[in-house]
């Protein structure tokens, strides 16, 4: 490990304070900070904790739901007001990791969490422009069962791991930050880039800028959601796809539905074509598969996976089966 300072930050104003100086990471839970450090993938001169940030869990004044970026994942996952008004979360966390992990992990940290693409893992070797900018992408011919298939570019094919954030942007999430320029929010489906030619900037945040926290609208619809994972085993497996959704049926026809995907892009991927396909019709298998395919009409698998495409129709008619049949 390279060896580096450690500081732990007050509050807010302390953070960004610490975090202005030039290569330093910001400290959470550090269950995948600490392991990049340890591979020395990550390489930070100064680490800042900022454990010391908000961990509550509020009520809006419009009706939602304000979370603070240290708010442990068991914390978030066993909120009464989470597993009631937004199950999806609830159950995209709990699928997320083992229980020792979801009780070190922060809900900021988990959203910049950083790809297991076994090529970015590999140090030995590996070529991979996200670790190593201009090296190449040994995926894209590589083993890639576990890759992208929408979004991707040719400098990088790797898929965002998180669960977590694939729930958040399904619920359009907001999320909250602060920097040396000044505190500002974003719609979480912007906050994650897909790759181009520079796989290496996982989000849009600037140098120094932190995550305070994130806020869920007031959405009834949320009430009606749920989030399933496909994965090689049933314990601590990242996604080969999962979708996270909410359906809302009125009189006999979709009023409004979200959806979103995880396992499949460099970023959680807000299924839009698909919901544009399903608000207004007639609930069924057809129609719900005729929403996967629209979602899927750009989609690039590579020699390994392209089993997802099927695997993300599947599995997207058997949620909006299982939401649309709790109407019925």
């Amino acid at each position: 490990m390279t060896p580096f300072t450690y500081a732990r930050a007050d509050g807010v104003a302390d953070a960004i304070r610490l975090g202005a100086e030039p290569a330093t990471a910001y400290l959470g839970g550090g269950t995948n900070l600490v392991d990049l450090m340890r591979e020395t993938i990550a390489r930070p001169d100064r680490v800042v904790d900022v454990t010391g940030l908000s961990a509550e869990i509020e009520d809006t004044a419009d009706g939602g739901l304000l979370i603070g970026a240290a708010v442990r994942n068991t914390a978030l996952a066993e909120h009464p007001v989470v597993r009631t008004r937004y199950p999806a979360l609830a159950r995209a966390i709990l699928a997320g990791a083992s229980p020792q992990i979801r009780n070190m992990a922060t809900v900021g940290g988990n959203l910049l969490q950083r790809t297991r693409c076994t090529y970015f893992y590999d140090t030995d070797g590996a070529n991979c422009n996200k670790r190593v900018p201009g090296a190449g992408c040994d995926a894209a011919e590589g083993f890639n069962r576990i890759h992208a298939i929408l979004g991707a570019s040719p400098a990088c094919v790797a898929t965002h791991p998180s669960d977590m954030c694939v729930a958040f942007a399904a619920l359009d999430a907001t999320v909250h930050i602060d920097g040396v320029g000044g505190a500002r929010t974003l719609p979480f489906g912007d906050l994650h880039r897909l790759p181009g030619d520079r796989p290496d900037q996982d989000t849009v945040l600037a140098p120094g800028e932190l995550i305070t926290a994130i806020s869920l609208p007031a959405l009834p619809l949320a009430r009606h959601s749920t989030y399933r994972k496909v994965r090689d085993r049933a314990s601590y497996a990242f996604a080969l796809v999962s979708v996270a959704a909410a359906l809302r049926v009125d009189d006999g026809r979709i009023g409004d539905v979200r959806i979103a995907l995880g396992g499949v892009a460099h970023k959680p991927w807000r299924a839009l074509k698909a919901e544009a396909v399903l608000r207004g019709a007639v609930p069924s298998d057809a129609l719900f598969g005729e929403a996967a395919l629209a979602e899927l009409a750009d989609a690039h698998p590579l020699r390994d996976n392209g089993f997802k495409i099927e695997l993300v129709k599947r599995t997207l008619v058997a949620v909006l089966g299982d939401l649309a049949g709790a109407h019925a």
